[in-house]
């Protein structure tokens, strides 16, 4: 795949992707957006051998070590020369059935009734299945704008555009794979538990105390396998909803931790 030259006289799609150590699974990402016209890889400091597939795919490979999320999407309106911008992560796909919504889009260049800004929804693969239930479907991510729209992102987790005019949604769906097994999900809520406890503890969450940690899990434990009826996805779908639960218990005990700390600076000053 080589790189490509952006035709200006024409409506045209850069996609972005954000990437770090994703040298498994940037390969197929890539091919599945060989169709756009221009793809930027923002790496976030990878050290195995992800800029290094990304450029021989044609990929523009710009480096971006630290930030947020939202930086790192913002980096990529910076780059990206597109009139469209189509985020993509490393783990989703791009299906033909998609392309060609994309395509339609694209084609109307916002004309039609000024539809500049879409949600996609994702297929969830986890553990090895489609996940239909527990809240996993149709998991709509905000992610094809016409650039001009498209001020910036913000949030250190949870990023969410800024834009102007108003969020429409595709039909056909990104294939996400989201989790491949145990010790990935386990490794990945190592990270994300860390910036959630810190938010939580920065708005001023009240202490935690034992039956916090009770409430909180049950309350999840219930959410997911009961009311959004994970138990429909089978032991995949059980086995997540736990994992689901304990992740929120991880959070929220590296909270308890940052509290602790927190007081036992302030009882020493």
């Amino acid at each position: 795949m080589e790189t490509k030259k952006i035709d200006t006289n024409k409506n045209t799609l850069s996609a972005v992707v954000i990437v770090k150590d994703e040298e498994e699974k940037i390969p197929d990402c890539l091919e599945s957006l060989s169709w756009t016209d221009e793809i930027v890889v923002i790496d976030n400091g990878s050290q195995d051998k992800t800029a290094e597939i990304s450029e021989k795919m044609g990929a523009k490979v710009y480096y971006y070590k630290g930030g947020t999320f939202s930086d790192l999407r913002n980096e990529g309106i910076k780059k990206a020369t597109g009139k469209w911008l189509l985020y993509v992560d490393a783990d989703e796909r791009v299906t033909p059935l998609l392309r060609k919504e994309i395509e339609k889009v694209i084609e109307s260049d916002g004309s039609e009734n000024t539809r500049v800004a879409y949600a996609i929804p994702r297929r969830n693969i986890i553990l090895g299945k489609e996940m239909k239930h527990g809240g996993w479907w149709p998991d709509y991510v905000k992610r094809l704008f016409l650039k001009d729209v498209l001020v910036k992102w913000s949030g250190k987790l949870h990023e969410e555009p800024h834009f102007t005019g108003e969020m429409y949604h595709l039909k056909n769906a990104f294939i996400h794979l989201k989790h491949d097994n145990l010790e990935d999900m386990i490794a990945k809520t190592n990270g994300w538990s860390e910036i959630e406890a810190r938010l939580l503890l920065e708005s001023g969450h009240p202490t935690m105390v034992w039956w916090r940690f009770v409430r909180i899990m049950l309350t999840e434990l219930w959410y997911r396998l009961i009311v959004l009826r994970g138990f429909l996805d089978g032991i995949e779908g059980v086995i997540y909803a736990f994992y689901q639960m304990w992740s929120r218990f991880i959070t929220y005990a590296k909270l308890w931790e940052m509290q602790m700390l927190s007081q036992d600076i302030k009882s020493k000053q």
